[in-house]
């Protein structure tokens, strides 16, 4: 190329780079020039014709200011829709309102808002009947309750500013604490307003709330019950988008109940809670006590109630036609199934996930809260009753499972002329793997039966599990114990399962540094226990994910025990030349003479 022709293409391409240059900084200025105008045209109050005025119109607030636009949104107003738009939910809120309210007056009648928290309890069933009557009385004055502690009304009803305002209240980012304060005084407030006899008194500070005076036994399986309910109805809610249908079955949390009173009861109170019937205990525990039970034991549990909320305005009023109140559940069939058929109950699910967050408990809670039986079965990975007992039949099971899994332990010992029978489980956020030493990140163990109670790592060590299946073949003076562990140390385990599933150690807290301490049943003691296995089930709570990895690896697996099963002809060039031919001679005829080949 010519040095004519080189200049020539520079200059082009400088030109190119120029005029770029120009159009840039001529945009830049015709924009300027209409925000001036539209500056200028809001201060005159006179209408713009460009295509701002066109985004600002479509960008109006509805919310009782469609001739706002967000410039002339209050600081107040902004605070509060930023509080609520840290919950995720003022798109929904804004919908519900919109529903809800009556444009006249951009409010929301009070009788509008109450009903988003009415229940029917014509399809609820509980074998109590005191508890189902006092169940249907509470959810009958709920919703008036609600708006007197958290709404601010007017004489025409909730206003947009308030209506987010009291929802923040019930459902913003709070600490456990304070969220469980709030669901006391909703439980207090709405069994007065319903005649129930409850003695809780609240003395409020700026940020805090002393709580006085007394539960009874039945107070608090009355709270647990309508807790246990708000979980079912927000689950329900969301999963069947604001439908429901089928029936209510709530399921026996009484260990909850005793778990309560053996924390909470007065030192030297004797009680057998082998035998205990709830119902029937009259004692009565400090309040301030049973607020600092559950937030050891049952720390989500004003969850329940935040979630109800949120449910039942964001869910429930997505549709007009879904305002009807009701209490039905397409898990019927399922949650009879899952407590007549599995260790694992649907009260045990749910005391369970109210220790959790994140996906694990979501997982736990869809066993809680099935949508039909194949769900509640793909979580099932291994029964001893059903695919036998046994570490090997046990490892088959789990092999290939990289996810949280839920090990159930039920057992039975001798305590004198009495046969005790309780229930113990085990948490872990990874699946098994064959080794001679103790390995994991992290876990919890479970007192489920007769009294439940909640122990999480207490940091110190991370003996979290020990799953050994069988030695490595080589020569050990001290082999390792073959089983299953959880916490302590080799030889000195807090919980061991030996290979034949037939014996359950479970020793006292004092050898393990890696849980929480606290006895696995009543009246453990410092001994060690040795009690005979009844059933062990595990649960798997990875998700489809783990389970398609599971599949996979089993596929992987049998394909290679497939192919060292086959024998290959081929590789054979006669017959009469192989080893097997000249093995089976041998055995058939030691004493035959054959020739030695030299």
């Amino acid at each position: 190329m010519s040095i004519a022709v080189k200049k020539t293409v520079n200059c082009f391409h400088v030109q190119n780079i120029i005029i770029f240059f120009t159009l840039e900084s001529l945009r830049s200025r015709f924009i300027k020039y209409l925000q001036l105008l539209d500056k200028k045209a809001q201060k005159n109050h006179r209408p713009t014709n460009h295509f701002f005025s066109a985004i600002k119109q479509q960008k109006k607030i509805k919310m009782g200011q469609s001739s706002s636009t967000e410039q002339n949104v209050s600081p107040e107003l902004r605070e509060v829709q930023s509080l609520a738009a840290s919950t995720g939910s003022l798109p929904s809120l804004q919908k519900a309102f919109s529903l809800l309210s009556d444009p006249q007056i951009n409010s929301i009648p009070l009788l509008s808002l109450q009903k988003c928290f009415d229940f029917n309890f014509d399809n609820f069933e509980s074998d109590q009947q005191v508890l189902r009557k006092d169940c249907s009385l509470f959810f009958t004055h709920l919703g008036s309750a609600i708006i007197d502690l958290f709404f601010v009304t007017n004489k025409d009803g909730v206003n947009w500013l308030e209506f987010l305002r009291g929802y923040t209240k019930c459902c913003g980012r709070m600490v456990a604490s304070s969220l469980f304060n709030n669901l006391l005084q909703v439980f207090s407030t709405t069994c007065s307003k319903a005649g129930l006899s409850v003695d809780l008194q609240f003395e409020k500070f700026d940020d805090d709330c002393k709580i006085n005076g007394t539960l009874s036994a039945h107070n608090i399986l009355t709270l647990l019950s309508i807790c246990w309910i708000f979980s079912w109805d927000s689950k329900t809610l969301k999963s069947n988008t604001g439908k429901t249908e089928g029936k209510c079955v709530l399921p026996d949390i009484s260990y909850l109940v005793l778990s309560a009173i053996e924390s909470c009861a007065e030192d030297g109170l004797e009680l057998n809670f082998w035998d205990s019937v709830v119902s029937e205990m009259e004692i009565r525990l400090p309040g301030s006590k049973i607020h600092l039970w559950a937030l050891k034991n049952i720390p989500n549990l004003a969850d329940c109630f935040v979630q109800f909320v949120s449910a039942r305005l964001c869910h429930l009023t997505t549709d007009e036609d879904k305002l009807e109140p009701s209490c039905s559940s397409a898990q019927e069939s399922s949650t009879s199934a899952i407590s007549e058929v599995n260790l694992l109950t649907c009260g045990w699910a749910w005391a369970i996930s109210l220790t959790l967050r994140g996906s694990v408990c979501e997982e736990i809670s869809r066993i809680c809260f099935p949508n039909n039986s194949d769900e509640i079965n793909q979580h099932l990975l291994y029964r001893s009753s059903v695919h036998g007992k046994g570490l090997n039949r046990f490892w088959s099971n789990v092999e290939g499972y990289n996810g949280p899994l839920l090990v159930l332990i039920a057992a039975s010992c001798e305590d004198g002329d009495n046969t005790r029978r309780w229930v113990i489980g085990a948490l872990t956020h990874q699946g098994f793997e064959n080794k001679d030493s103790f390995y994991g990140t992290s876990g919890s163990l479970y007192a489920l039966s007769p009294v439940f109670r909640a122990l999480t790592t207490s940091g110190r060590e991370k003996n979290f599990i020990y799953s050994h299946l069988h030695p490595t073949g080589l020569y050990d003076a001290h082999p390792k114990p073959v089983g299953i562990a959880f916490g302590g140390n080799i030889g000195n385990e807090r919980i061991f399962i030996d290979e034949d599933f037939a014996k359950v150690t479970v020793r006292h807290h004092a050898v393990d540094k890696t849980y929480q301490h606290g006895a696995l049943f009543p009246n453990q003691g410092y001994l060690q226990v040795d009690a005979s296995v009844l059933e062990v089930e595990v649960w798997g709570l990875g998700g489809t994910g783990s389970i398609e990895i599971q599949n996979s690896h089993r596929k992987r697996e049998q394909l290679f025990t497939d192919q060292r099963r086959k024998i290959d002809l081929k590789t054979f060039t006669n017959w009469e030349d192989s080893p097997e031919k000249m093995m089976m001679d041998m055995m058939s005829n030691p004493s035959a003479v054959r020739r030695e080949e030299r």
